[in-house]
């Protein structure tokens, strides 16, 4: 089956749209007084940090930013170290008061690729990578695998073998198809990004998992747009670009683009909600990042894609 492609204006605009919101509510990722009370509210605001940086990272990698929008990459990049991290300090506290949370090693590993260090941070990160309990903390398979990646990242060597963390996934095993409920689908995604170093090596996913993901991807992302669930669609259209093929047309790009507000926030599912602009940002900032992250991804190959003919 022929699949058209869509335009990269198209591809392009929304990633365009999706950071000048970033951008434009950038001071809403900072930490307040009631985050830093307790170690529990720290890591829930590390996660959006976290995705932050690793969305200006793509953006970088793939090449495809104007001059516009590499200026505001880099200067939010540095604005999450420097202001909102405090130089990494926020991630040494933290280690501090969590030893065995993975949270400030998963966080750290997309500051560390990107020239920043804080040594105090990677000391007390050796000492507790000695400890058993480092291998032994039970969580979800392609949570493993984020931090592997992680150490990967940061060069430490391997806390478990990732090929066998692949094959523990709900993806690895190839299960039936259409047991894609929610979780699950976050589940998928999430191994194709920590497989692929979100997005940069999609050569590294198998060949069998690749053929799996072409086979049934169109049904998955025609069920979640017509439920209008804009971020995962967003996440199953990064998983689309890492694939040898495309499998998307151009159909889907318009609905999820359509989706998006005037301003660039992108909804969770159906509409933008309302009320107080912090309360929003929490609500709407995750889809937002998966927006930017989906058009850096999908521009990258459209353009490359044109470039090879």
């Amino acid at each position: 089956m022929t699949v058209t492609a869509a335009p990269p204006a198209l591809l392009h605009a929304v990633g365009d749209r999706a950071l000048s919101w970033l951008d434009a509510q950038r001071e809403h990722f900072r930490l307040t007084p009631q985050d830093r009370a307790t170690s529990g509210g720290v890591i829930e605001r590390l996660k959006p940090i976290g995705e932050l940086a690793i969305n200006m990272q793509v953006l970088f990698r793939e090449g495809v930013a104007g001059s516009r929008q590499h200026r505001s990459a880099g200067q939010l990049l540095e604005f999450a170290w420097r202001d909102l991290l405090d130089g990494g300090n926020v991630l040494a506290a933290l280690q501090h008061d969590e030893p065995l949370s993975p949270v400030p090693l998963e966080v750290y590993g997309t500051f560390h690729e990107l020239g920043h260090r804080h040594p105090g941070l990677e000391s007390a990160l050796e000492v507790c990578r000695l400890t058993t309990t480092w291998t032994a903390l039970e969580m979800v398979p392609n949570r493993r695998l984020g931090v592997l990646n992680a150490e990967r990242k940061l060069g430490l060597t391997p806390s478990a073998d990732f090929g066998q963390a692949v094959e523990r996934t709900w993806l690895g095993r190839l299960p039936e198809p259409w047991t894609v409920q929610l979780h699950i689908a976050y589940d998928l995604t999430h191994t194709v990004f920590h497989l692929t170093n979100w997005g940069e090596h999609p050569d590294r996913i198998p060949p069998a998992l690749a053929d799996y993901l072409a086979l049934y991807l169109p049904a998955w992302t025609a069920e979640w747009a017509d439920l209008e669930h804009w971020d995962l669609l967003g996440e199953l259209l990064v998983v689309d670009a890492c694939l040898p093929r495309p499998t998307l047309d151009a159909r889907m790009w318009e609905r999820y683009a359509a989706a998006q507000s005037p301003d660039g926030a992108m909804p969770v599912q159906r509409g933008m909600p309302h009320g107080d602009p912090a309360e929003v940002f929490d609500l709407v900032h995750h889809p937002t990042l998966v927006a930017a992250f989906a058009s850096a991804m999908a521009t990258s190959r459209a353009l490359s894609a044109d470039t090879a003919r």
